[in-house]
């Protein structure tokens, strides 16, 4: 494993507390930056150990940071990877852009193509994915054009979001009515599935349901967002302007700033998965909390 070249920031980086009463923050935390050198970082995702593997697209690489090694280099190139999510075994399910598929990396840095299309078409882009506790995957499907991809323009008809049943290669569009979808992620229970339509400022959540579909979709909050994750109280982090977290009703509970002009994605990690890890920009940042993650997200 080939260890990066990346500037690791000095901790304690003063960005303003994030801590009000009630919060999910831990009392008097604030943001720090963990490492910087990027050029565009995504897709956080922690392993059963707490390690945090996550993306820096425009450079084609997906990086792990550790407490004790810092960041190193996982694989590289990697399919123009995005969103990650690690599954029960340690496979590293990823969102390749380059290709337009998702592939399933395993820990010697091997990696399968999962899913490479929907209908006899090209899929937009895989972006997000979360895994059902139960077995198989949701993903979203927005259409970004890229500047390296070869491929005419976009064959779906439809920016929306995808569920794969388990031991399956061909996915089914679980709900085609969105604007454009971007973030995904489960609740605790695995019950509840929440999806950003990023294109229309608005997150929904719906129930699952026994064969994996969405039923009883409904409005969450008025915000769109780029990545996703849940705390162990059920509360839901939204990304783009910072970090915004809203509980379970949809009231929001926290706003942690970061000084970047975008932040993309969030999960928490740490070996007592009480660290939130936020991607924005060229830097990736952390920030102590009272509430703790729940699977790779």
């Amino acid at each position: 494993m080939q260890t990066a070249t990346l500037t690791a920031a000095l901790p304690f980086v003063v960005l303003g507390s994030a801590w009000a009463q009630g919060s999910p923050v831990a009392e008097g935390a604030m943001p720090e930056v963990a490492a910087s050198g990027f050029a565009f970082t995504e897709g956080p995702a922690c392993d059963a150990d707490g390690a945090v593997a996550f993306t820096d697209q425009p450079n084609d690489r997906i990086l792990r940071w550790t407490a004790e090694d810092g960041v190193t280099v996982l694989l590289e190139p990697s399919g123009r990877s995005n969103g990650l999510c690690y599954d029960d075994e340690g496979n590293l399910w990823a969102c390749t852009d380059e290709r337009n598929e998702m592939w399933i990396i395993r820990p010697d840095g091997s990696h399968s193509v999962v899913i490479s299309g929907y209908g006899g078409k090209l899929l937009n882009g895989p972006n997000d994915v979360w895994l059902a506790p139960e077995g198989g995957a949701y993903f979203t499907d927005p259409y970004y054009e890229r500047d390296y991809w070869d491929r005419g323009p976009m064959e779906q008809e439809t920016q929306g979001v995808y569920w794969l049943p388990p031991g399956e290669r061909e996915p089914v569009l679980a709900d085609g009515d969105l604007v454009q979808s971007n973030g995904i992620i489960g609740a605790p229970d695995g019950r509840t599935l929440y999806v950003a339509d990023i294109g229309a400022g608005r997150t929904y959540a719906y129930d699952i349901g026994v064969d994996g579909a969405l039923v009883n979709k409904r409005l969450f909050c008025e915000m769109g967002s780029d990545g996703m994750t849940v705390d162990d109280e059920g509360n839901v982090y939204l990304t783009g302007k910072g970090v915004t977290a809203f509980n379970r009703d949809g009231e929001q509970v926290a706003h942690i700033a970061i000084p970047e002009p975008w932040t993309a994605n969030v999960c928490f990690g740490g070996p007592d998965r009480r660290t939130l890890f936020i991607t924005a920009g060229e830097r990736v940042y952390t920030l102590a909390m009272r509430t703790r993650g729940v699977g790779s997200q």
